[in-house]
């Protein structure tokens, strides 16, 4: 689906948490093929430069400031995405992961990570699969960790609320797969080349070229893959990792 110079694009993706590496490889390929990209996030001023290289490409792309928490302000996220071009996918993209010992786990940080991870996940979903459901078909894509399946030392509020973001994903697959909204949630199950996880193994006195971390380009290319699945063969949840990733 690829626009001519001057034309209005004729789908979007609405992206909520469009952050500098899975969610702008994301806005990228979808980009690519003439979508719309609707992209928000904290400090959606940081969201210029991908609109810029989007757009010198040819594409076209809206970049917000968004507070996934607040209901109001997904509701209008999504309205805005869905006047721009017809929606046609919704991206879950928040990330929350943070590492405490139980006993170091405040009240505030729990509820924080709970309300980023699954609270707004189910927000996104829900005013997502209400613009979706008029067009007749869309996707609806969670994206996940290993702390979604399994937990972890450390982990009681990041794997709480990925587990709640997964069952959110789950249920709504149920309900709306019947009615032509594919909903999916990707475990992204080992660490992806950023610069943060780069700072912690070496903080832990590794070294990053050790290991084969994952490309965010390449972790895009399958929500690209599960947007264009045959109705007939729908994936809910594939889990991604390098070759060399133990599991």
């Amino acid at each position: 689906m690829q626009n001519l110079p001057g034309q209005k694009p004729a789908a979007s993706v609405a992206i909520v948490g469009a952050g500098d590496y899975i969610g702008s490889a994301i806005a990228r390929r979808f980009a690519l093929e003439g979508y719309h990209v609707f992209a928000g996030r904290r400090n959606g001023e940081k969201l210029a430069p991908l609109a810029a290289e989007i757009e010198a490409a040819g594409g076209t792309c809206t970049g917000l400031s968004l507070d996934a928490r607040q209901e109001n302000a997904v509701t209008d996220f999504m309205g805005r995405a869905d006047d721009a071009a017809p929606l046609k996918v919704v991206v879950f993209n928040v990330g929350t992961n943070v590492s405490f010992p139980v006993l170091e786990t405040t009240e505030r940080v729990f509820r924080k990570v709970w309300e980023l991870a699954c609270y707004a996940g189910f927000l996104t979903g829900r005013e997502g699969a209400r613009r979706l459901l008029p067009h007749g078909r869309g996707s609806i894509f969670f994206t996940g960790a290993t702390a979604s399946v399994r937990g972890g030392n450390g982990y009681t509020a990041f794997a709480s609320a990925r587990f709640g973001l997964r069952a959110v994903a789950q249920s709504m697959a149920r309900e709306l797969g019947p009615q032509n909204i594919h909903v999916a949630h990707l475990a992204i199950d080992s660490g992806v080349d950023t610069e943060w996880v780069r700072q912690r193994i070496a903080a832990k006195g590794g070294s990053s070229e050790e290991r084969i971390l994952m490309n965010p380009a390449s972790i895009a290319e399958t929500y690209w893959h599960l947007h264009r699945q045959p109705r007939d063969a729908w994936t809910h949840e594939p889990d991604l990792r390098p070759n060399s990733e133990t599991w």
